[in-house]
């Protein structure tokens, strides 16, 4: 038994030795594997959602135990990987919402402001509850800081708010600022400067139009075929050629007209409001057991003589609304055609160098911008 025990501890020995080698280069191989794996993803592209989803959960679980500052960079540093990526615009909703709450909280009210409008214009990607406390949010953070409605024309012009460039160029901006004094400046090549300032005030919203004109074309100095340079005969006065107060004319007609499609419209949001109130009432008169001929009965309930002078008051206020927008449109349609007519009436250009009549469109005003110098 002694020799057999011998030779077979030895045989074992040997085999050992033998199969050791195979165990280390398989080790090698499935390390080499896993490693090109890696790479392989990475050269891919497909770690970014992954270090979104790592950020999301940081920024949630800070979120959760109230550590706002943590949870802000958390959800920042997410927006800006979700940016990255290839990522739909409910998610960047989402995490923007998310943001400007956090923002919020820590009373950084401008920034909150901006992430919350962000999301809020893809508000149908947002869950109901995360909505509604964005809306909820936007509008305590809007009562502390500026809310600027811009337009530039043209559009492509780069802005300046108070020296500092917007970085995108659009017809149209909604910016949030601190409350005082700023200054926005628009410039485009070719075109001549424009320059506007206004004094904010928290909770109000301020409207602004940049109009940049055309440079005009200077010719070359010592042209080839030029002749001597004549002075040019001197122009008349304003006064002198012309007889009627246009600029004066012009704001006040700008003036009515803005003023006549406010009412109106006024007038027409009350008609609207007392029909959709009739319409409730008859639908609960219905299920009461009324019908359309109740009221043309003898002794018809005194609820009928409430119901006739609703409809009287929805007809007039219709009717006032409706006049109101036809004499707008009237002062607008002649505000407009004066410019043409001072043209065809005295013969020449009109003169742009005093008052300026834009018109100006935001998504919840609308009405005239006059600019120049009185």
């Amino acid at each position: 038994m002694g020799p057999r025990t011998g030779v077979f501890r030895g045989g074992v020995r040997h085999e050992l030795l033998s199969v050791l080698p195979c165990v280390f280069l398989g080790v090698v191989a499935v390390v080499e594997g896993v490693a090109s794996a890696q790479d392989l993803h990475a050269i891919a592209g497909t770690h970014e959602p992954s270090t979104a989803e790592d950020l999301l959960r940081r920024a949630r679980q800070a979120r959760d135990a109230r550590r706002w500052a943590e949870a802000e960079a958390a959800y920042e540093a997410a927006l800006k990987a979700a940016d990255a990526a290839w990522t739909t615009d409910a998610e960047r909703a989402e995490i923007a919402a998310e943001l400007g709450l956090c923002e919020l909280a820590l009373g950084s009210y401008r920034d909150a402001a901006d992430h919350l409008a962000q999301s809020l214009r893809h508000r149908g990607a947002l869950r109901s509850l995360l909505a509604e406390r964005a809306e909820e949010g936007l509008l305590k953070a809007e009562s502390r800081v500026v809310t600027l409605y811009l337009g530039v024309s043209p559009p492509d012009a780069e802005v300046f708010v108070d020296g500092k460039a917007l970085g995108r160029r659009a017809p149209t901006y909604e910016l949030f600022l601190e409350p005082g004094q700023h200054t926005v400046r628009a410039r485009l090549d070719g075109h001549s400067e424009a320059v506007g300032a206004f004094d904010g005030q928290a909770g109000k919203a301020s409207s602004l139009t940049l109009k940049l004109l055309r440079a005009p074309e200077r010719a070359a100095p010592g042209a080839a075929g030029a002749g001597p340079v004549r002075p040019a005969a001197p122009s008349p006065p304003p006064a002198a050629r012309r007889a009627l107060p246009l600029t004066e004319l012009r704001i006040g007609g700008a003036a009515l007209a803005t003023a006549a499609v406010a009412a109106g419209t006024v007038f027409l949001l009350r008609a609207h409001v007392i029909d959709d109130d009739a319409a409730e009432r008859e639908v609960a008169l219905r299920r009461q057991g009324w019908t359309p001929t109740t009221c043309w009965w003898p002794n018809a309930p005194s609820a009928c003589v409430e119901i006739r002078d609703d409809v009287a008051e929805r007809d007039l206020f219709a009717t006032l609304g409706n006049v109101a927008l036809s004499t707008g449109a009237v002062f607008g349609i002649a505000t407009a055609g004066s410019f043409l007519a001072e043209k065809w009436i005295f013969d020449e250009t009109p003169v742009r160098g005093r008052v300026q009549v834009v018109p100006s469109t935001t998504g919840t005003q609308a009405g005239f911008v006059l600019q120049g110098v009185w």
